[in-house]
């Protein structure tokens, strides 16, 4: 049985957790390290797995490594967990956002396995979407097992050219905030028109989920779609052509465009904190 160790038992790792444990995967064979004690005790009752406040004992013998914390605890866990790595040589994935392949590689070791990852908070209710990367070490069978562990959280894509995981971390892992965004202005938009707030956000959020479920289900291009639900000179007419007039493409093209451009930076900015060091 492949035993799989969380470094950080957060909202991400509890989603995959709670989905890996549907899919029929054993508790005995998770553990977690969480150095918080009462999140030690929530992941124990809740799921039933073993948690420790140290990381060496967590992934002491587990075949395949999580980490799921924030980059800049990168670093810091790169000392305790390095020897362990070297030794038993066991399949990492990191869904740190931003931190590169060759980053991993670096702290851990070019000869591990790594796969880079890119979930959406969407995945703590088992809706995620999110792009994976691996490294030239990574075997099929291996890509399989990273599969397997974050499809438990929605959908998974593989990215072969790690420069575009910039671009998947702009429309998928920071695009939820882009949808809450849209779903605000309606309201809002509603709610200056006289319709009560309430019913303005249950109407546009319900008709963004519907809008979403088809799209996903139908497998149809999404401009088609929206051919269909458009009326010669209608009223969703009148309001795409308000949207193209004021530019909806370019806007949300330079929004993608400054998102993937942060990613680079970020990135960047976390091997300058660690030659700092």
């Amino acid at each position: 049985m492949t035993h799989i160790a969380f470094v950080g038992g957060g909202n991400m790792a509890r989603s995959l957790i709670g989905g890996l444990l549907k899919t029929g995967v054993a508790a005995g064979d998770i553990t977690v390290a969480e150095p918080n004690a009462e999140s030690r005790q929530s992941l124990n009752r809740e799921f039933g797995v073993t948690c420790h406040a140290d990381n060496a004992h967590a992934v002491a013998h587990a075949d395949v490594i999580l980490l799921a914390v924030k980059p800049q605890i990168m670093p810091a866990i790169r000392a305790e967990l390095h020897d362990i790595l070297q030794r038993n040589r066991p399949l990492l994935i990191s869904i740190a956002a931003g931190v590169r392949l060759d980053q991993l590689e670096r702290w851990f070791g070019s000869e591990l396995p790594i796969v880079r990852c890119m979930p959406n908070t969407p995945s703590l209710i088992g809706a995620g979407a999110t792009g994976l990367c691996a490294n030239r070490r990574v075997s099929a069978a291996q890509k399989d097992q990273t599969q397997h562990i974050l499809d438990a959280a929605g959908i998974t894509r593989w990215v072969d050219d790690e420069a575009l995981m910039d671009t998947v971390t702009a429309i998928s892992g920071s695009a939820p905030a882009y949808f809450f965004a849209l779903v605000e202005a309606l309201e809002d938009a509603a709610a200056a028109q006289g319709l009560p707030r309430e019913t303005a956000r249950a109407l546009a959020g319900q008709t963004c989920l519907g809008a979403g479920r088809m799209l996903m289900e139908s497998g149809e291009a999404p401009g088609v779609l929206r051919q269909r639900v458009t009326s010669p000179n209608g009223t969703t007419q009148a309001a795409l052509e308000s949207f193209q007039a004021d530019g909806l493409a370019e806007i949300t093209a330079r929004a993608v465009a400054a998102a993937t451009q942060r990613g680079i930076e970020l990135a960047a900015e976390l091997d300058k904190g660690a030659q700092s060091k």
